[in-house]
């Protein structure tokens, strides 16, 4: 018998990833919540958690698995001038959890402007 795991219990993964209900893009990965306010240059930009719920639509991976697909965010108020690497996604209030964090394209930032994240997903690959 092979390897096989339920849509269910993927997405049970994925949709941990959609209770964030923060974005932020920084200059380097933050070890954990606290550590964002470091690295912070955008952000928190607010997200609607929950799939379906406007910010995070999880559906079928593009070539097998499942995947949760984060929705654009567009004029986010840069707060700190540098060069962007990373997209994290957080939960605030008093659960200050971090939730995923992945690379971005490297581009530098100024303080006043405004920026734009484009839709990106988290893909979970059906086991081999």
């Amino acid at each position: 018998m092979g390897k096989a795991a339920p849509d269910s219990t993927i997405d049970g993964l994925l949709a941990q990833v959609a209770l964030a209900d923060e974005m932020y893009v920084c200059s380097a990965e933050p070890a954990n919540y606290a550590g964002i306010a470091a690295v912070a240059l955008v952000g928190p930009i607010a997200l609607t958690p929950g799939n379906g719920n406007g910010d995070f639509t999880i559906a079928n991976g593009d070539t097998n698995g499942r995947k949760v697909t984060t929705a654009a965010q567009t004029g986010a108020a840069v707060s700190a001038s540098g060069t962007a690497t990373h997209v994290v996604l957080a939960t605030g209030g008093a659960t200050d959890l971090l939730r995923y964090v992945t690379t971005c394209t490297s581009q530098a930032l100024t303080s006043g402007n405004t920026a734009n994240v484009g839709a990106w997903k988290v893909e979970v690959a059906d086991p081999t």
